[in-house]
């Protein structure tokens, strides 16, 4: 006689007609569902007496036999007498239940949604709709928080969960997203911090023709995460958001896309298949696709960027220093931003490549060390010293991208040439005035990456260093040529984040040569380049920042509502100025009194001259003097246009303005 076990539910037994088969008092069904837990492994009687007992009676052994004899019973109650059991058996010090695995509703539904990886919509209908119908309640529904079901229970319950949100996706691909609403409203009302389960439910009200209630949707999303969690909303959702807003194509069903997600499913599972367990080359491989997924927008360089850690941490737990520093190394991703997008996770890498340097040995590891030298001069982008070492020594990042140059040049390999050189440029900021430098490290970076192949994305960051640097010396026709180049570049081999720093370019260029209403409507549109790109250290503060340098450098007051801006970074020096402009220069001054210097990084010249402009109207001599010292070096240069974002303007009339108050 076949008898089936079901859990999903209160636990039972059934016979093969699908009569109930007795199971007789608590305990009886507690070594009953100890028994399905252990998954057909034979479970100890001193195990079983503890798992049972908070406080085990004298006579626990006795009665556990006796439940068992009652169970099996009731298991099988044609079993001639004396015979043993072929469900509850004896095994040495312990008993197992050895039903088969399809007569288990909980390992049945396992094995169910777990096969559902790579299957075709209109299978994952069908089997989730199937699996989903054999759950009678809660997992173990009459047992309570017992220590040994926790597990087991937690990952029923979120298999199911895992289901639900697999059946709805399967509506949605199929064309019938109106069906799916209904099951995804409850469910993210019953498991509200699922932001699968929000995106899904938006995208399918979305395709039902109820905008209104997808962005309804959206904004209840957000504020759940918020106020429950303390987190704002994933990628993934803000994504979406966005593409609703825009009603971007990307909503609309893609008929190609469940092929490809097929073929893509298929090359991953043998890629998995055929590294098995090998965890360095299957760490290895993995930064290297973060690598390339880190350009491929936002929502990729946000996953990339998060993941790189954990690799890194995974590979130093190896013990193995040269896999440590291959895993670190291999990150290559060109930076053309000197604020970094994760402060903290930077200061991490780098003290990781730190650690790594002096676990390697000294000897034959040239290359790695040159990699481990450029990243700790890359990651640490923007965080020179205000006040530099004296002369005759160099701040850590400083000898780190010297040294990792000079290692790259000795060793004549192209590419770990131009990751040495993007650390050179972003390490090139120990003064105002250095344009120069960064165009003929951008130009070399252009040459290399042209004259060898696999080199496309530091080609793209050599013409972006020349945009820069063609700014700051107001050379917008060579400016224009390199623009084109890059869009080109990011054209033919797929890069839109590339796209961003183009379309800043073109606002600071309207800036430079239109009007005000031109320029104000043009960093408004580049400003949109932004939304989702993952580029918190670029975006945050700085479109505030554009409407202010063109309100200055146009003539005109501050924009309306400037001082409840996000200034970001840019406060502290932006501060002033708009004190000053609303004529509260006693507090202009006092803000003055605490400035420091900024940062060392592409907003160096723009920050100083925000400062100078605000030192004029409070008449603070002293700072006038540390101004006209630190941008005297730029003199020949626009002030900020090395940024290839904004402009105020040639830094020799802020000398000029400078020099007459100090007169």
């Amino acid at each position: 006689m076949r008898v089936e076990f079901g859990v999903l539910g209160a636990v039972g037994a059934w016979d093969e007609e699908g009569t109930p088969l007795t199971l007789k008092g608590p305990r009886h069904r507690a070594v009953l569902t100890r028994l399905i837990v252990a998954r057909r492994q034979v479970v100890p009687v001193a195990r079983l007496v503890a798992d049972l007992w908070d406080e085990p009676p004298a006579n626990a052994t006795g009665a556990l036999r006796t439940f068992v004899g009652d169970l099996r019973r009731g298991l099988e109650p044609d079993r001639p007498p004396r015979t043993p059991s072929r469900l509850l058996v004896t095994e040495g010090a312990g008993y197992a239940l050895r039903a088969a695995r399809d007569d288990v509703d909980a390992w049945r539904f396992e094995e169910t949604v777990d096969a559902l990886g790579d299957a075709a919509p209109a299978r994952v209908l069908e089997r989730t709709a199937e699996a989903l119908a054999w759950w009678r309640g809660p997992a173990y529904a009459d047992f309570g928080d017992v220590h040994w079901l926790r597990s087991p229970r937690a990952r029923l319950t979120e298999l199911r969960l895992h289901a639900v949100e697999l059946r709805a996706e399967a509506l949605i691909a199929l064309g019938r997203a109106a069906e799916a609403v209904p099951d995804l409203d409850a469910h993210v009302t019953d498991h509200p911090w699922r932001e699968d389960a929000w995106r899904m439910l938006a995208l399918a009200l979305y395709r039902s023709s109820r905008q209104a209630d997808a962005l309804s949707v959206l904004r209840r999303a957000r504020a759940m995460l918020r106020e429950h969690l303390g987190v704002d909303p994933g990628p993934r959702l803000r994504r979406l958001e966005e593409d609703m807003l825009l009603q971007s194509d990307r909503l609309d069903p893609d008929e190609g896309a469940p092929a490809v997600d097929h073929v893509w499913a298929r090359a991953t599972a043998a890629y998995e298949g055929a590294l098995g367990s090998r965890a360095r080359t299957r760490l290895e491989s993995t930064v290297g696709l973060m690598r390339d997924l880190a350009v491929t927008g936002g929502g990729g360089l946000e996953a990339a960027r998060r993941h790189r850690v954990a690799a890194v941490a995974a590979a130093e737990q190896l013990g193995d220093p040269e896999l440590t520093a291959r895993v670190i190394g291999v990150y290559d991703v060109p930076a053309i931003w000197t604020r970094s997008d994760d402060p903290e996770q930077a200061r991490w890498l780098v003290e990781a490549a730190e650690r790594t340097l002096r676990s390697l040995e000294p000897a034959g590891q040239d290359a790695a060390r040159c990699r481990l030298l450029a990243t700790i001069a890359v990651e640490s982008r923007g965080s020179l010293p205000r006040d530099l070492p004296p002369s005759g020594t160099l701040a850590r990042p400083l000898q780190a991208a010297g040294q990792a140059e000079e290692i790259a040049r000795r060793l004549g390999d192209p590419s770990l040439l131009a990751f040495a050189l993007n650390g050179t440029f972003m390490q090139s900021f120990r003064r105002a005035g250095l344009a120069g430098r960064r165009d003929a490290v951008g130009a070399e970076i252009v040459a290399l990456a042209a004259g060898h192949g696999g080199l496309v994305r530091y080609e793209v960051l050599g013409h972006l260093v020349r945009i820069q640097a063609r700014c700051a010396f107001g050379d917008l026709a060579a400016a224009d040529r390199h623009a084109v180049a890059v869009d080109g570049l990011a054209a033919r081999h797929d890069l839109p984040l590339v796209s961003v720093f183009t379309s800043w370019y073109r606002a600071l260029r309207t800036a430079s040569t239109g009007t005000r209403e031109a320029a104000e409507a043009a960093y408004e549109e580049a400003a949109a380049s932004l939304a989702g790109a993952g580029m918190p250290g670029l975006e945050t503060g700085l479109l505030p920042l554009a409407r202010l340098c063109v309100a200055l450098r146009h003539g005109g007051s501050p924009p309306r509502g400037a001082a409840d801006s996000d200034w970001g970074p840019y406060e502290p020096w932006v501060r002033p100025v708009l004190l000053t402009e609303s004529g509260r220069l006693g507090e202009a001054a006092e803000a003055l009194r605490a400035v420091v210097s900024p940062p060392r990084d592409l907003m160096f010249e723009a920050m100083w001259c925000l400062v100078a402009r605000a030192a004029i109207a409070t008449g603070d001599t002293g700072l006038l003097a540390k101004a006209h010292t630190q941008l005297a070096p730029a003199a020949a240069e626009e002030a900020g246009a090395g940024s290839g974002l904004i402009t105020l303007g040639p830094v020799a009339e802020h000398l000029a303005a400078i020099e007459s108050a100090l007169r």
